[in-house]
């Protein structure tokens, strides 16, 4: 039946496709723009307000969860983020490109935040929560390798572009054109495989005045949950230092040795994240998927955040030792990769537990809009801070950002049954 297919049909490829605009949006520019010559300071002010979408999308997420279904929204918006990647490809060779890319990166940005909210909904309403516990990690492991795609894989192919070219505009409105066709391939992948359940249904007939006050009460809703105030605290400092590592870690890598980094070129950069650390992070995603299926997140919550945070010290070692050891670079940041996934389990299934209840869809979105605005923010500050304390003492400061976090999760309410599988 059309509700019975397996979930490894479309998880792993929905969570693929949601994962890919984000690299490109707030990885892959940061890359693209370097490469064409735009200032770092016009780089990180643009490509940090690029995150607005998936902090406000809270504000449009009642309307995903009222009107249509979230299989209408998530085939939708993925035949709008290629068709935002395909304007892409197409102004890169304008003279004015700067201003172009960015408005089509708007769009991809405005369209994936509102992905997000349609997939994370329809994989709450279309898998069981036992299933759900264990296929977090799945889905994390294709929504990281995603991210690896764009900022590993992909970066990787440009460079050898280039060099094949010599033309870096062309280089990358290649890459760009490729990726349009590959969203609307999923676009209608998805509207074929997609079970179909039967709380995914359209709400008809629903007037003005209805729809406005399911919004305020959605709302609501959610800031009369218990304990909010430290809910809302823990999910903006979980990644508080991470948030500021991912910001400086492509810069340190790529920067000089004379200026205190690594001085990788932009392939071995892209290589880094696209070999060794996609198996760790794979391995790091599973493990905690099943680890938080038989014993519950309560139980490993803990583990799994220091298990996010503690390889963050690989930063400060390679900041002091700069390494000139491509394999223990690699080594490093797989140790990192797998921490990662391992650790982001957590976050995940504590945001789906908070979000039990009649509007679990809305609620997720607004979990994850204070989760992007705890990204936005240390972002934005992290590379003046870098600028005038220099590597090795900003990942001192990450590595004592991520204390607060820890801090925190003694005090959070967690149901020790939640994303444990009942029965056999």
């Amino acid at each position: 039946m059309k509700n019975q297919r397996s979930p490894w049909t479309w998880v792993p490829s929905l969570y693929y496709a949601e994962g890919l605009p984000y690299a490109m949006v707030m990885l892959v520019s940061v890359v693209m723009y370097k490469r064409l010559d735009i200032s770092n300071t016009d780089i990180a002010l643009y490509t940090s307000w690029l995150y607005l979408p998936w902090v406000i999308k809270p504000l449009w997420s009642p309307l995903v969860e009222i009107l249509r279904t979230k299989r209408f929204w998530i085939v939708t918006m993925q035949l709008l983020i290629g068709g935002g990647l395909a304007g892409v490809a197409l102004t890169i060779p304008t003279s004015n490109f700067f201003q172009l890319t960015l408005a089509f990166f708007w769009l991809i940005a405005f369209s994936s935040a509102t992905h997000d909210i349609a997939a994370d909904g329809f994989y709450m309403l279309g898998l069981p929560t036992h299933v759900q516990a264990w296929f977090v990690g799945i889905r994390n492991t294709f929504y990281r390798f995603a991210i690896i795609t764009g900022q590993g894989l992909l970066v990787i192919l440009v460079g050898w572009l280039e060099t094949t070219t010599g033309d870096t505009k062309l280089a990358w409105s290649i890459i760009m054109g490729l990726l349009a066709g590959l969203f609307i391939m999923f676009s209608f992948y998805h509207r074929l495989v997609f079970p179909h359940p039967k709380t995914d249904e359209p709400h008809s007939g629903l007037q003005l005045t209805d729809a406005v006050r399911s919004f305020f009460n959605v709302f609501k809703a959610f800031f009369k949950k218990a304990n909010i105030i430290l809910v809302i605290t823990f999910i903006l400092l979980y990644r508080f230092g991470e948030a500021q590592l991912v910001k400086i870690a492509p810069l340190f890598m790529l920067d000089k040795l004379d200026a205190g980094g690594l001085g990788l070129t932009t392939s071995e950069y892209g290589f880094v994240y696209g070999t060794l650390g996609i198996i760790m992070l794979t391995l790091g995603g599973i493990s905690g998927g099943f680890l938080a299926a038989k014993y519950g997140l309560k139980s490993w919550i803990l583990w799994m955040a220091l298990a996010m945070k503690l390889p963050d010290l690989v930063y400060v070692y390679m900041a002091y030792a700069q390494p000139e050891s491509y394999l223990l670079v690699n080594l490093f940041v797989a140790l990192e990769q797998f921490g990662y996934g391992f650790g982001f389990t957590a976050y995940l299934l504590f945001m789906m537990m908070i979000s039990e209840g009649e509007h679990k869809t809305a609620h997720y979105a607004i979990c994850t809009g204070f989760m992007a605005l705890g990204m936005m923010i240390p972002g934005m500050f992290s590379g003046a801070l870098q600028e005038t304390i220099g590597y090795q003492s900003f990942f001192i400061w990450v590595m004592a950002a991520t204390i607060p976090g820890l801090l925190l999760i003694r005090f959070l309410p967690i149901d020790p049954e939640f994303g444990k599988k009942q029965g056999v």
